[in-house]
C-alpha cells in the first residue's frame, strides 16, 4: 500500500504542469545567447573578418579631414583592440603603431612650419628667419611666416595619415597573421608568407625589447639613455638573427619554395589569365572613374576579376601544401566584416551628398563642426567589441608550494 501511494504521487507529480518560468528568466536566458563566448579554437574569429573591419575604418579616414571624425574613429579603433585584444606577441604592437602615428603627425607639423604651408592665411603666429635659396630651388622655402591656417591644414592631413596607421595597427594587433596565411590561396603562399614574416618582425621586436628592459629593472640596472639603448639594442639585434636563421632552417624543413609540376599549358593559361585579369581590373576601374568610360567600366572590371580569380585557382596547383583544420568563416565573422564595410560604404555616400562637412575649411579659419550622421555610422564599428569572442582570460600564476618544514611566508 505505502509503496502503490508513493508511485501515485511520483505519477501525479511527472502528470503535474511545469512550473511557469520566473520573470526575466526568458530575456535573461536570451541575453545570454546573444552574448559573445569565450574564444575558443573552435569559434575564433576568422583573421580575414579583423582585416576587413579595420580596412574599411581605414577606408572611411581616407574620405575625410574632419578631426572630430577622425578622432571618433580612433577612439572606435582603440575601444575595439582593448575589448577583444589577447595576450599573443602581436597584439602588444598596437601601442608601437599608436607612437608611429604621433610621430607621423608631429613630422608633418614640423614640415608645415619648417618649409611653410601652400594655403594662405592671415593669422601669422611667427616669422622664422628665411634661408636664401638659388634659383633652381624656386617655390621651395626654408623658414618664413608661420600661420594658423597652414598648421590647421598640416594637423588635419597628418590626423588623416595617423588615422590610417592605427587602423592597420588594430587589424595587426587583432588578427592572427599565422592563421592568416593558412587561408590565403594556394597562388598566394609564398608571398603572403614574405607579408606575414613582415607583419611580425615588428611585434617580435617589441617583445624582445619590453623583456631585456624588463630583466634590467630587476637587476637594478638603468635602461634609460644612450648606454641603456645601446645595451638593450645590442641583444635585440642578436635575438633577430638567431630567429631569422631559425625560421629559414623551419621554412626549409616545411619545404617551403618547392612546387608540384604542371603541364606547360596549364602554366601558360595561369601567367595569361592573372596578367590579363590585373590589365582588366586596371581598365575598369578607370572607366568606372572617368566620366567616358561609365559604359564599359563595370563589364570589364568584373571580367578582369573573373579571370584573375581563375588564374589564382590555376596557380594554387602548384602549391604542395595541405591544409590542417582550416578556419570557417561564422556568422560573427560576416557581422564584424560588414561593420567596416558599412562604415566605409556611409561615410562615402554622405561624402556626395555633404562634402563640406566632412572637409572642414581652414580659410577662413573656423571650428569644425561635428556631422552627426557621420558620426552615427562610424559607431557602427564598435559592433565587433559586442559580437567577436571575448578572449580567454589569462592563466593564473601557480602559488608557490611552501616550504618543508616552513609557513609558506616569505622570510624579510
Amino acid at each position: 500500500m505505502e509503496g502503490n501511494r508513493e508511485l501515485g504521487v511520483g505519477r501525479a507529480q511527472a502528470q503535474a504542469p511545469a512550473p511557469a518560468p520566473a520573470p526575466g528568466s526568458v530575456s535573461r536566458r536570451v541575453l545570454r545567447r546573444l552574448r559573445a563566448p569565450r574564444a575558443t579554437r573552435a569559434n575564433a574569429l576568422h583573421p580575414g573578418a579583423w582585416w576587413v573591419w579595420a580596412l574599411g575604418l581605414g577606408t572611411a579616414a581616407s574620405h575625410t579631414t574632419n578631426p572630430l571624425l577622425l578622432a571618433l574613429l580612433v577612439g572606435v579603433a582603440g575601444y575595439v583592440v582593448a575589448a577583444r585584444r589577447t595576450e599573443a606577441p602581436w597584439a602588444r604592437s598596437y601601442g608601437a603603431f599608436v607612437k608611429l602615428a604621433l610621430a607621423v603627425l608631429t613630422i608633418r607639423l614640423a614640415f608645415a612650419v619648417l618649409l611653410g604651408s601652400p594655403v594662405p592665411g592671415t593669422h601669422l603666429l611667427v616669422t622664422l628667419p628665411e634661408l636664401p635659396l638659388p634659383d633652381w630651388a624656386q617655390g621651395i622655402r626654408v623658414g618664413g611666416r608661420v600661420t594658423a591656417e597652414g598648421l590647421v591644414f598640416a594637423l588635419y592631413d597628418g590626423l588623416k595619415l595617423a588615422t590610417l596607421l592605427i587602423c592597420v595597427g588594430a587589424a595587426n594587433a587583432l588578427a592572427n597573421p599565422s592563421r592568416l596565411l593558412k587561408s590565403l590561396p594556394g597562388a598566394l603562399y609564398e608571398a603572403g608568407v614574405a607579408v606575414v614574416v613582415a607583419l611580425t618582425f615588428a611585434p617580435n621586436l617589441i617583445a624582445d625589447v619590453q623583456r631585456l628592459r624588463a630583466a634590467r629593472r630587476l637587476r637594478g640596472r638603468s635602461d634609460n639613455g644612450l648606454r641603456g639603448l645601446l645595451q638593450v639594442g645590442l641583444p635585440v639585434l642578436e635575438g633577430a638573427l638567431e630567429r631569422s636563421v631559425a625560421l629559414a632552417a623551419a621554412m626549409d624543413a616545411r619545404g617551403y619554395g618547392r612546387a608540384a609540376e604542371v603541364a606547360p599549358g596549364v602554366r601558360r593559361t595561369t601567367a595569361a589569365l592573372t596578367l590579363g585579369g590585373l590589365v582588366g581590373v586596371c581598365a575598369g576601374t578607370y572607366g568606372l572613374l572617368t566620366a567616358e568610360g561609365g559604359n564599359y567600366g563595370l563589364p570589364v572590371l568584373l571580367a578582369g576579376l573573373a579571370a584573375a580569380l581563375g588564374g589564382l585557382r590555376l596557380g594554387g596547383r602548384r602549391s604542395l601544401r595541405t591544409r590542417y583544420r582550416p578556419d570557417a568563416w561564422g556568422v560573427r565573422a560576416w557581422l564584424v566584416a560588414a561593420s567596416g564595410a558599412a562604415v566605409a560604404a556611409l561615410l562615402i555616400l554622405y561624402a556626395s551628398y555633404d562634402s563640406a562637412a566632412l572637409h572642414p575649411g581652414v580659410v577662413p579659419l573656423t571650428a569644425p563642426a561635428l556631422p552627426l550622421w557621420p558620426a552615427a555610422a562610424i559607431l557602427l564599428g564598435l559592433g565587433p567589441a559586442f559580437i567577436a569572442p571575448s578572449p580567454a582570460a589569462p592563466a593564473s600564476v601557480p602559488s608557490p608550494a611552501p616550504l618543508p618544514g616552513g609557513t609558506g611566508k616569505e622570510s624579510s
